[in-house]
């Protein structure tokens, strides 16, 4: 099947950089596309053609309304409209007006499996995403939650991290336990600005209705008429997270983020999100999302980075138990050498 597509003002932008959105419809649909001085021709199969002539009428009518799409954006709506033949560019920007609604930023996704996170949190009252650095766990978490303290869904929002570091010891940062738990804490505030004015973000902080604090003060309380996020769930323990888990009280709902890649306790095997990976799939009302590299949303070296590592994987699992063997190896021969040294 042929068909020309007329060239309409400001076209440009759905072509992507180095025309990068036509090669996403040309590789995915199986078609081709010529720009032509006269009007833009394709050619392929007609369940193809059809979709990207549909590509090419959604975005016209939506920059009639004034809505123009970024590229990053655009880029990522187009890989969910060429994957599923029911999706259209527009219906995907009217979900997120209705997921945006008093937020600075449209929340969007921009793969498929953020898309089945984000309507995993809609339907379910409690939501695990798990998988890799940049993948949106966390941001689009926020932002479902920003969203629906707006719809009046909840009163009030609690995101929680536990305090756990990353080779460093809280007990040499200055200041009170408040400050030296902050830092940690730091992801969620940025989420938090992104997504709402700082001037707003800095009342409701104050006024208790968004409630940042480490896992370690959840204990013991019950979080009702709340949307709940607990980040970096792989360094909590098995204790931590079931204590976590059973807080949740009446109208409330909990999303749980982590990457079981990326786990700084002592033993990574008493990690928590990991322990509730096997013991919770199947629950009913609770549903687990699983994040890929092929899904990171930050700058494209991130992805490369994720994909080297999980490459890398196999020989380093290998590497350090050698390693450790000869250490301690090494260590008890010098012991020896001292102690027969003082006789």
């Amino acid at each position: 099947m042929r068909l020309a597509l007329e060239i309409t003002p400001n076209l440009e932008p759905l072509f992507g950089t180095r025309d990068e959105n036509l090669r996403l419809m040309e590789d995915s649909l199986g078609v081709r596309i010529d720009l032509r001085s006269d009007a833009v021709h394709v050619e392929g199969p007609e369940a193809g053609v059809t979709k990207v002539k549909g590509v090419f009428q959604d975005f016209e009518a939506l920059r009639r309304q004034g809505i123009n799409l970024h590229n990053g954006e655009l880029n990522g709506m187009l890989r969910l409209v060429v994957a599923d033949e029911k999706t259209t560019l527009r219906s995907l920007v009217d979900a997120g007006k209705q997921r945006s609604a008093g937020i600075k930023r449209s929340v969007q996704p921009r793969s498929v499996n953020q898309r089945k996170y984000v309507e995993a949190i809609e339907e379910n009252d409690m939501v695990f995403g798990v998988g890799p650095a940049g993948t949106g766990k966390t941001y689009l978490a926020v932002a479902m939650a920003v969203a629906a303290m707006n719809a009046k869904k909840v009163s009030r929002m609690v995101l929680v991290r536990p305090a756990v570091e990353a080779g460093e010891k809280l007990g040499f940062l200055p200041g009170s336990l408040q400050e030296k738990v902050d830092p940690y804490l730091r992801p969620l505030y940025d989420a938090l600005y992104d997504l709402l004015e700082p001037e707003k973000v800095d009342k409701m902080l104050e006024k208790n209705i968004i409630e940042v604090a480490p896992l370690a003060f959840m204990r013991g309380r019950t979080l009702n008429d709340a949307f709940i996020i607990m980040d970096e769930a792989q360094n909590t323990t098995v204790e931590q997270m079931k204590m976590f888990l059973t807080r949740l009280g009446n109208n409330s709902k909990a999303v749980i983020t982590g990457d079981i890649t990326q786990i700084d306790l002592p033993n990574p095997r008493r990690s928590g999100l990991v322990d509730a990976i096997n013991v919770l799939e199947g629950v009913e009302g609770i549903k687990f999302c699983h994040f890929e590299d092929g899904d990171v949303v930050r700058h494209a070296l991130v992805q490369r980075i994720v994909r080297a590592y999980d490459a890398a994987k196999p020989q380093q699992q290998e590497l350090p138990l050698e390693i450790a063997e000869g250490s301690v190896a090494a260590q008890s021969e010098t012991r020896e050498k001292r102690v027969a040294k003082m006789q």
